[in-house]
């Protein structure tokens, strides 16, 4: 699971694909200095 948040530290978009996330910046015109990609969990499987 990956978050994006801007460059104020808002949580802008959650989603599993990494590239969706990007996605989200880039309809936004957000480039990588306005914003942080960060993975918040990772996969496991019960």
């Amino acid at each position: 699971m990956y978050g994006l948040y801007d460059k104020e530290g808002i949580l802008r978009f959650v989603d599993s694909d990494k590239d969706a996330c990007i996605a989200y910046a880039e309809l936004f015109e957000l480039d990588s200095t306005n914003y942080c990609l960060i993975d918040l969990a990772n996969d496991t499987k019960k």
